[in-house]
């Protein structure tokens, strides 16, 4: 059986006894600027990152529903570097691998599967900043709303007799904070009209998506 590379790194974690450490829901697990001098390995469980703008307000930058590493920063040999963004469990628990960061650059350096699977963590991170950048600028507020909704197909969907149920509950609050719109009641609005043009209905504060071509077309390509 061939692993990917996220299951050999979980493999290679666990053969090297990496400690694995549980979060609950909406506790931190990193803070926005603050030095760390470990690297975290989400093992299980849901995590949103977010970064703090100069005005105070959070700015969502994504989703991580799979396991993954946290973040991947530049400079592998300072045993402290400054966090980039605060990362919250959005799961009811969140469990990670953490290891002191030069050590799991040592395992990377001399592993080349781990190589690889660096090389294809930046370049999946490179896709994923282009298409939040595009979301912002070339879309207005309706435009990213819709933008971000599709985007939780991926990570949270799953077909039901209506549609595409997003197993997962957004708040209004974290679509704002996602689409960079300073007003809750803007969205309260917008998701309002979609209801109402028969995109969208909300059961149990979740959302399923009764329309995916009309999100496709308040998309700029």
């Amino acid at each position: 059986m061939v692993l990917t590379d996220i299951e050999y790194l979980m493999s290679y974690l666990d053969a090297h006894h990496v400690p694995v450490i549980n979060k609950s829901r909406h506790t931190y697990l990193t803070y926005h600027g603050l030095e760390e001098h470990y690297t975290y390995v989400l093992k299980k469980g849901i995590i949103k990152n977010s970064i703090i703008l100069q005005d105070g307000r959070e700015f969502n930058l994504s989703y991580i529903a799979k396991p993954d590493v946290i973040s991947l920063l530049r400079d592998e040999v300072s045993k402290f570097t400054s966090q980039p963004f605060n990362v919250r469990v959005e799961s009811k628990e969140a469990s990670f691998y953490k290891i002191d960061r030069v050590t799991f650059w040592d395992y990377v350096n001399a592993t080349p599967e781990l190589q690889n699977y660096v090389k294809n963590y930046y370049r999946k991170k490179l896709s994923e900043n282009i298409f939040r950048s595009q979301r912002m600028v070339m879309n207005g507020k309706k435009g990213a709303v819709c933008a971000f909704i599709y985007s939780l197909i991926d990570l949270f969907g799953r077909k039901v007799h209506e549609g595409i149920l997003i197993d997962f509950t957004v708040t209004n609050d974290d679509i704002a904070g996602f689409c960079g719109i300073s007003s809750r009641s803007s969205v309260n609005r917008m998701i309002s009209e979609l209801k109402n043009d028969g995109v969208l209905k909300i059961e149990n504060r979740k959302f399923i998506i009764t329309n995916i071509s009309y999100l496709l077309d308040n998309i700029a390509n």
